[in-house]
């Protein structure tokens, strides 16, 4: 018999909550259900968790919220978001908080699945991949910056420590590892969010303007949009 995936479930609607639970638990998952954002940050910091199951529209704490806590822990778990909520900004803040995948209810049980499996999949290549004499153990010099993977930090010597998340600190080593290089759209897409779809390339968007603000201490670098292609990191001294 295989290991059971553990998963953290927060639905506060009580029908759809036992039915996904029953229902994910006939695979190889194995569900903790909590029915408010509150009792979700609870249950997360209790247990270890390989995805989370987010509804939007929470009592106590909201779906949104609860993510921003769990990724500001340092959690690198993969989150999905279970809403009704379908507009487009809804979807957009959803991966700007740095979730995996957003899914529109009425939820597709069997669509469900197949995305719970293909975010752990991702996750664990990302943590294969994280390994001793991995790169996360590199310490880069950009310009008048220093960048630790390992500690996911970037640090200006007359500006206060930045801490990134995993998905920047990665956006930002694909630069660096390539000065005054083209790096497409479409390598950042697959390599770091999976598919090439239109919400990714969105979110991808919010990720490069967050770290053309963490770069402005330094007017020696620059993070230029290539039309249609991707992006270039334009070091204007010596690397």
């Amino acid at each position: 018999m295989t290991d059971k995936h553990p998963i953290l479930l927060v639905e506060d609607d009580d029908d759809l909550g036992y039915v996904l639970k029953t229902y994910l638990e006939l695979f190889e998952f194995e569900v903790t259900w909590a029915k408010n954002g509150v009792e979700g940050e609870q249950q997360f910091h209790a247990g270890q968790f390989a995805a989370c199951l987010l509804d939007v529209m929470l009592p106590r704490m909201d779906g949104f919220e609860l993510a921003k806590q769990i990724k500001a822990s340092g959690s690198q778990v993969p989150i999905i978001f279970l809403t009704a909520k379908a507009l487009k900004v809804d979807k957009l803040k959803g991966f700007s908080l740095g979730a995996d995948d957003y899914m529109v209810k009425p939820i597709e049980e069997e669509e469900l699945v197949a995305r719970l499996r293909a975010v752990i999949r991702r996750s664990v290549v990302k943590h294969d991949s994280a390994a001793p004499n991995a790169t996360t153990s590199k310490v880069y010099a950009l310009g008048q910056y220093t960048l630790d993977v390992q500690n996911q930090t970037l640090h200006h010597p007359e500006a206060k420590l930045i801490r990134l998340t995993e998905k920047e600190c990665q956006l930002l080593q694909m630069f660096v590892e390539h000065p005054n290089q083209l790096v497409t759209r479409e390598e950042v897409l697959h390599k770091l969010w999976g598919k090439n779809d239109y919400f990714n390339r969105r979110s991808m968007d919010v990720f490069i303007t967050r770290l053309r603000k963490y770069l402005a201490a330094d007017p020696q670098l620059k993070i230029v949009t290539v039309y249609k292609k991707g992006f270039v990191l334009e070091v204007m001294t010596d690397y």
